[in-house]
């Protein structure tokens, strides 16, 4: 039972009728518990309950509007059509291998080639929109990197509209890490700033060396600045890319920006990349600004948030493990059925499938599979 009460007065009135409120055998709410009741009542799923702190911590209106989706249950019915298009897939497998009296021949009596194929589509798509949806949740971290005096802290001061990193002539200004939050039309963005890449004796901007290739490794994106007016303009990127191989990971996408094209009296512009893990070039000038927006505009671009879209929904990280591992279940189903055509490793794959993407929305439970089985077939009257 609840009781709401509503009180005059200031702070002690209302810690006095609070303690005695406590003192007759209330007790406060626990955090969350009203969602959390919610959830136990069947009155909303985990994506609705986590969709409740989403929107509360939103940090812009594309992301409150995305979590409002999925607060009203967009994400939700998207994974419950999907897992029921898996229980009805098992049913037939699983009666196919439980009753061969009945001479089910689930490969030649039924598409169901065509129906994991079609799972496969949908799963893959409510993957992709799943990832957007996180990126809009956590935002990306964007790492500059580079050589000494490449611009990357002037570039920091554009993109953050702020004088946020000294910027000087003196090449290994930046000693050690910037970070800078900021939003592009709704994306939240988390702007690192490092320390410039070479080999150095001083020990105060060795470790700020050191400290660049920690960020680098965990970032989403990676913008290596070079420095235009040194001479880059004949340089393929692969080259470009191999001065700092050993800094650079191995599977961060890289985005090479050409700063300092106002030196150069260049026009700003973007270009494709030949260089697999190379995303794109783009000429800018950090000092006057020009080809930021082109640089705001890609990045967009890249976490699949063009200019006037939201993501279909809000997402987090353990809704796109669980999706990857459905995935991933249903394409070895797929395998099993073609190559080895074995039904009790298609009914495996399903049955792991199912499991994982009910953790989800938290529906899990082997009695549904029985209920479908015995509601869809006349088999044991």
């Amino acid at each position: 039972d609840v009781a709401e009460l509503h009180c005059h007065g200031g702070p002690a009135v209302l810690s006095s009728a609070l303690r005695t409120c406590l003192q007759k055998g209330a007790r406060d709410a626990e955090a969350g518990e009203f969602s959390q009741r919610a959830f136990l009542n069947g009155k909303i799923d985990l994506v609705q309950a986590e969709a409740i702190a989403d929107l509360i911590a939103a940090g812009s209106q594309a992301a409150a509007r995305s979590a409002s989706r999925s607060l009203s249950g967009e994400f939700s019915r998207r994974v419950n059509r999907i897992l029921d298009a898996l229980t009805k897939l098992r049913v037939f497998v699983e009666a196919a291998i439980d009753f061969p009296e009945e001479e089910i021949d689930f490969i030649a009596e039924s598409d169901i080639g065509e129906r994991i194929a079609e799972l496969t589509v949908e799963l893959a798509e409510l993957l992709a929109s799943a990832r957007r949806g996180r990126r809009l949740r956590d935002g990306l971290k964007i790492v500059l990197a580079g050589a000494p005096n490449a611009g990357k802290s002037s570039l920091l001061n554009q993109l953050a509209e702020s004088d946020s990193a000294i910027v000087t002539e003196i090449p290994g200004t930046t000693r050690d890490v910037l970070r800078e939050h900021i939003d592009i039309d709704g994306m939240p963005l988390h702007i690192v700033d490092t320390a410039g890449l070479r080999e150095t004796e001083d020990a105060v901007e060795r470790e700020g060396v050191r400290r660049a290739e920690a960020e680098i490794l965990s970032a989403d994106r990676i913008l290596l600045v070079t420095d235009a007016s040194a001479g880059d303009r004949n340089e393929s990127d692969e080259a470009i890319c191999a001065a700092h191989a050993e800094r650079l990971g191995t599977d961060t996408p890289i985005v090479i920006i050409r700063n300092k094209i106002d030196a150069l009296g260049e026009s700003p512009r973007i270009c494709d990349s030949d260089t697999p893990r190379v995303e794109s070039r783009i000429s800018l000038s950090a000092r006057t600004g020009a080809g930021v927006d082109l640089l705001r505009r890609h990045l967009l671009e890249s976490a699949g948030l063009g200019e006037g879209t939201d993501s279909d929904f809000i997402a987090r990280e353990r809704h796109i493990v669980a999706l990857e591992e459905t995935l991933m279940h249903v394409e070895a189903s797929q395998a099993a059925l073609s190559e080895m055509r074995a039904p009790e490793l298609v009914a495996e794959d399903l049955r792991y499938a199912q499991e994982a993407l009910g953790r989800i929305t938290g529906r899990v439970s082997s009695d549904d599979l029985l209920g479908e089985i015995f509601s869809s077939f006349c088999i044991g009257k």
